[in-house]
Order: structure tokens, then sequence, then C-alpha cells
């Protein structure tokens, strides 16, 4: 029965390891045992799923994974966290820890070796500094999983999901939506934590597309061209791709590709859809 899902068991937790939170790791733990339940919830953990959970704290969450799911694997790079999850995970036989840098995991391998070659399901509350990275390390790298369940800061969450024209639609949001479906699942305050953030997260799950979203264009090829435009979004869309190396930054070839693919060389490329960043990404590198 999950033990750390409360202020007191938590502070008590901490005051015995003499545990100091590390802002490098962007280290906030939960105490609500709503939110908790909710993201198990939302993430549709039963006993048929291995769940990775990446940065698991003191294990508070582990816990009520490993209450539902079949196996649970939490990846923790914090040195001093170690003897205090084996300490929280003791009674879990069905929970075990890797301590290593999440960027660094072969998941592909983890599923292939102990989950029998099935996908994988991760449910997390991410450290907010790197949140990013892990997601597109998960997503690019073509991780097999069944869903993805991750509390976020709310504005990544809305980047997330956030539309070609507006403020919030950038990278992340082109390569969420191009590898998967995404679902806000619900909001969380800054109150349910220890230390408390600066800002509302939000849980959100991403769900694989059933299909690739255009098979003929290769994502090495289109992200090349979404990190051009989007590193530099107030310029042109020729002018973007050319300064980000694009065909080596060849414009007239670049002009022509832009033209080939239904666009002026003068748009901004933010406001192109998926659909328009792979008619383009076709027309470049066909």
């Amino acid at each position: 029965m999950p033990t750390l899902d409360n202020i007191v068991a938590t502070k008590a937790i901490l005051a015995k390891y003499n545990f100091h939170f590390q802002k490098k790791f962007g280290q906030n733990f939960l105490i609500d045992r709503s939110v908790l339940s909710g993201i198990v919830e939302a993430g549709n953990v039963g006993p048929e799923d291995f769940v990775v959970e990446i940065g698991p704290g003191i294990g508070t969450m582990t816990q009520y994974l490993a209450e539902s799911a079949g196996q649970v694997l939490a990846v923790e790079i914090d040195d001093k966290l170690i003897p205090v999850l084996q300490e929280t995970l003791g009674s879990y036989e069905n929970a075990s820890v890797l301590h290593q840098d999440v960027l660094t995991v072969d998941f592909a391998e983890i599923a292939e070796v102990k989950n029998q070659g099935r996908p994988l399901k991760f449910v997390a509350n991410l450290p907010y500094y790197i949140t990013t990275p892990i997601l597109m390390q998960l997503l690019q790298n073509q991780v097999p999983f069944t869903s993805i369940t991750v509390m976020v800061q709310k504005e990544v969450a809305e980047r997330m999901q956030a539309q070609p024209g507006s403020k919030d639609y950038g990278a992340l949001s082109v390569a969420v939506q191009y590898y998967t479906d995404p679902q806000l699942d619900f909001i969380v305050g800054k109150g349910s934590f220890i230390p408390q953030p600066n800002v509302d997260s939000a849980v959100i799950t991403l769900r694989p597309k059933e299909e690739p979203l255009h098979p003929q264009v290769k994502p090495e090829h289109m992200f090349t061209v979404v990190r051009a435009v989007f590193n530099q979004r107030r310029k042109t869309l020729l002018n973007a791709l050319a300064n980000g190396g694009v065909l080596g930054g060849n414009k007239a070839a670049i002009t022509e590709a832009i033209l080939a693919a239904g666009f002026e060389p003068s748009v901004r490329g933010e406001g192109l859809d998926l659909e328009g960043f792979a008619r383009l990404t076709d027309a470049l590198y066909h």
C-alpha cells in the first residue's frame, strides 16, 4: 500500500536520509493522492503493463504504479536517491530501479530483453528542465510504446497541442503531433508538490499514431526542415531554410522546392501545418 502520498511521510523520509533538493535535477515531489491516482488512471495502467517511470524521486508515484502494473522500472539519475528508493520500494517485488541518465538508456533493448519484445508504457512526473529532450528521445528514436503519460509544465503541454499560427506552435508541437495523438488529461496546481514549483503543471497522454503520417518522408529530413524553420521563425521560409543549411543553403534549389510544394518563398514557415511540412520536405529531398 502506498505510504508516501502526503507531506508528513515525505518530509520524514527526506529527513531520515538528510536529503536536500537539487535544482539541477528539477526535483519536485508529489504529495497529492488524487493527482497520483489520476496519473495512474490517465495512463490506463494494468497488470499486463511494463511501465517505465522517469525521475521517480523518493518513489511516491512508483508505489502507486507498482500497485497496478505488472512490472515497473524506475530510472533515476541522482545518486542520493538510490538508497531512499531501495527502502521505499523494498516491499514491491515488481518494482526495480535503474540508476542511469535517462538520455543514455536504450529503451528498445529494455523492451526486447525485459518485456519479451512488447511495447513499453511510460508514466512520469518529468523533470521540467529536461522535458523536451526526453520526449524527443522517445519519439525520434522510435522507442516501442503503447502510451506516454507525463506531467509537465502547463505551458509545455499547451505547446504539444498547439496549432499552426499560434504563438505556442513550434518544433515540439510538430514532433509530438507527427508521431502521436496528444490528449490533455488534467491540470495540477502548484500546491500538489514539495517544494512548490513556480508554475502550474498538466498531465498529458501521447498515444502513437496507428500509421506513419507520411511514409514517403524520412523523419530525419522532415525535422531538419522543422528545426531550420523554428530556429528562425520570424524569417521568410526561404531564408530560414537557407540559413539552416538545408540543401547546403542553395537558395535557387530551395526556392524551386518551396514553389513545387505550393508555397511562396516569402511566407513564414511557422504557419505550415504537418501536411505542409511533409510536402515541403518531400519537395526538398525527393
